[in-house]
């Protein structure tokens, strides 16, 4: 057999498979020319009614044909999900060689035509909607920019800004004061606070301070400076006791450190200066701290003794 013969029934068996893969039988040749096939499935015989015979009931064409039952006299067949699944892949393959056969006898003019109208068809619809999304995009930029001019309109004619912040003005002028007239007025402080520095003395007028110097050693920023000498009593008193305020961090370490309460910061802190120089405390200057707060440092320090 000549290969178109071979080629001509391979495609005859392909297509008897997308027809009908179960009633198909092997192509038969035409009268005349053997090599010739036929690509048409064999034709059925009409399925009657069981109770209407082949006698009965002729052939269509003739006088006096019957209407046929379209519903079928035996159960259905039940398709195998091999074989159902092969037909598909066979079909698929007789597709493509069908497509590819199609291609190779139009040429290279048609294949670049179907190319052109596969770009067009994918290409054209994003297009269009591209085109309709720029369209409402630019339709509600167009309302917000007109909503922005009403709105601006609407504040400028009536001034709703103005009218809304001294609306909260208002709540807050028939609210309950929460503020003070300072100096006149000045809050509570903790007896804890830490203020300006003080040296004391005791209710005889003696000055507290021993010169043990342990305020000066526990000092973190060491701005404590003492010189001390002893008495003719054998009892040893500071001739120099500077504090630089400037370096002072209001620890409190010296308060805590001292062993019979000399020194303190005591509750004021209104000693701002204009140089730099009054703020270096001397002796002088401490004692006369301590002699002007005596009655508030006494309280603070009986206050927490317990405390401490």
């Amino acid at each position: 057999m000549p290969a178109s013969g071979i080629a001509a029934r391979a495609d005859a068996g392909r297509a008897c498979i997308l027809s009908d893969p179960w009633t198909c039988g092997p192509p038969k040749p035409r009268p005349g020319n053997p090599h010739r096939v036929s690509l048409l499935p064999p034709p059925r015989a009409p399925r009657l009614h069981p109770t209407i015979s082949a006698a009965t009931n002729p052939q269509p064409g003739s006088s006096t044909s019957l209407p046929l039952d379209p519903t079928p006299s035996h159960p259905p067949r039940r398709r195998r999900r091999g074989r159902s699944t092969m037909a598909t892949l066979l079909a698929r393959q007789a597709a493509q060689a069908l497509r590819a056969r199609q291609t190779a006898q139009l040429g290279p003019f048609a294949s670049a035509m179907q190319g052109h109208l596969r770009t067009y068809f994918n290409a054209g619809t994003p297009k269009r909607f591209k085109e309709d999304e720029e369209k409402e995009q630019l339709a509600k930029e167009i309302a917000k920019d007109w909503n922005a001019v009403f709105e601006r309109g609407i504040n400028t004619l009536f001034l709703t800004e103005m009218v809304r912040g001294l609306s909260l003005t208002l709540k807050y002028f028939f609210d309950r004061n929460v503020t003070i007239n300072y100096p006149f007025e000045k809050g509570p402080l903790s007896p804890r606070f830490r203020g300006e520095h003080a040296l004391r003395r005791y209710e005889s007028g003696e000055e507290r301070c021993i010169a043990c110097k342990l305020c000066e050693a526990i000092c973190p920023a060491q701005a404590i400076t003492i010189e001390a000498e002893e008495r003719e009593d054998g009892s040893r008193r500071t001739t120099r006791y500077d504090i630089d305020m400037t370096k002072c961090i209001y620890c409190g370490f010296c308060q805590e450190a001292c062993p019979v309460d000399a020194i303190v910061e005591g509750p004021n802190f209104e000693f701002a200066t204009e140089t730099h120089e009054e703020l270096l405390y001397d002796k002088e200057k401490l004692l006369e701290n301590g002699d002007r707060w005596e009655t508030e440092i006494a309280e603070n320090l009986r206050s927490e003794s317990l405390y401490r």
